[in-house]
């Protein structure tokens, strides 16, 4: 099949080899992103989602406060020299996107809409997952790799109180991207079989 919006997709990838070797300016690129998050859909269109974009020394600063935070996790010293590599290997990077969800969004959609109250949070991580999504997918159109992260919530404290960040924001993940320097990994699929049911086809 070909489409143009798959063929996007597709060639999204998880990309660990990153650098500092970006065309784009940050101006640019906070654009991108911030225009990635604005269309991407949530639910009741309640635009729950919230981004703190870092660049630069501000991004290394966020991997050095996740490598200090993972410091007390290290079982032994090869453990510790493995994480602070990759930790290393994130800040190589140019910037992160650091994701959030409002909290007061999702009560003040509860209230309003109490059937639905338990289904309010649920829906929030959806709409967090297709801001990533879009995010990141628009920053490999633009030739920029990038690879979702999970630091949270070992170095939230610190996010909010470096950033400003209100306390209502609630850190989901983190999209590091930088300049493309390695290739990913070969990628495999499941089964169709194992995976979809179409009937009336």
């Amino acid at each position: 099949m070909s489409n143009q919006f798959l063929n996007l997709i597709e060639k999204r990838r998880t990309i660990y080899a990153i650098g500092k070797n970006v065309e784009h300016s940050p101006a640019y690129l906070t654009d991108l992103i911030q225009n990635a998050i604005k269309q991407s859909p949530s639910s009741f269109n309640s635009q729950s989602s919230r981004a703190v974009i870092l660049f630069h020394a501000e991004h290394e600063k966020f991997w050095n406060f996740v490598k200090d935070a993972l410091k007390a996790y290290a079982k032994d010293a090869e453990s510790a020299a493995k994480t602070e590599a990759k930790m290393d290997s994130f800040a190589a990077g140019v910037g992160t996107v650091l994701f959030f969800e409002d909290q007061d969004v999702v009560a003040g959609l509860q209230a309003s809409f109490p059937s639905y109250a338990e289904n309010f949070p649920i829906w929030a991580e959806h709409s967090t997952a297709i801001a990533q999504f879009a995010t990141w997918t628009a920053l490999h159109s633009a030739g920029v790799g990038a690879s979702l992260q999970h630091y949270n919530p070992i170095v939230d404290a610190q996010v909010h109180a470096e950033w400003d960040v209100p306390a209502t924001w609630k850190l989901r993940a983190q999209l590091v991207f930088g300049s493309i320097e390695g290739e990913p990994k070969a990628k495999g699929y499941m089964d169709d079989a194992a995976r979809f049911k179409v009937f009336g086809a």
